[in-house]
């Protein structure tokens, strides 16, 4: 199934294993995190992220203190793990790997505007960005938690920052049902999911599915 990009006036990409190859380096720092609680803990909150891609850390370390501990959500408790866990991801973000193209993807589909939207930290997002020279792609803008991507795309298509018809192209189950609530278009990005059933999935829902970004310039 063919998508043509060029047909779509927004497009709202995810972060993490879209733009950034940066899944199993939040993979990684969730167990890292969560490690000061038992290594059965730790992997149980790494087993739940990879199953739940794309839903905040912040909703991710309150599942983890409430029901994989079975306690109270203690917020000092939840400010030390989220602060142990952007310390490990800052550190990888810089680092990690852009998806190849992206300057003539840029340049192929330069009528629309850009957006990030994904599930890591604004503020975290922003700095990354900005430090890897990426964020003047983004024109209009780049977003992300404490606000869920239901939140950020209902607003941004309020202000008229999203104009239809839009693309959202996505790495998980919940950037397709985030896209699908908000009325818009998905494409699901393959090469650097942590979906192990991607394929057939993609297949039973019909959603057309790339390896990578440059794959969408024809």
């Amino acid at each position: 199934m063919r998508v043509d990009v060029k047909n779509y006036h927004s497009l709202v990409f995810d972060c993490d294993g879209v733009v950034l190859d940066s899944n199993r380096i939040k993979t990684q720092a969730f167990y890292d995190a969560a490690l000061i609680y038992g290594q059965d803990a730790a992997q149980t909150l790494k087993d739940y992220h990879v199953k739940n891609g794309g839903i905040s850390r912040y909703k991710k370390f309150e599942y983890f203190l409430s029901e994989i501990l079975g306690g109270q959500v203690n917020p000092d408790d939840l400010n030390q793990l989220l602060q142990r866990f952007a310390s490990e991801v800052k550190k990888g973000l810089l680092g990690s790997k852009v998806a190849s193209r992206l300057d003539e993807l840029r340049d192929y589909t330069q009528h629309a505007n850009w957006l990030i939207v994904s599930g890591g930290d604004q503020t975290e997002l922003r700095e990354a960005f900005v430090q890897k020279g990426l964020d003047s792609f983004f024109d209009g803008g780049i977003f992300g938690s404490p606000d869920t991507k239901e939140l950020i795309l209902e607003r941004e298509l309020g202000q008229s920052n999203i104009e239809k018809p839009a693309l959202f192209l996505g790495d998980s189950k919940y950037d397709y049902e985030a896209a699908r609530q908000a009325g818009l278009d998905f494409v699901f990005i393959s090469g650097w999911t942590e979906v192990v059933d991607w394929e057939a999935w993609c297949q039973s829902n019909q959603i057309p599915h790339y390896s990578s970004l440059q794959t969408l310039i024809s």
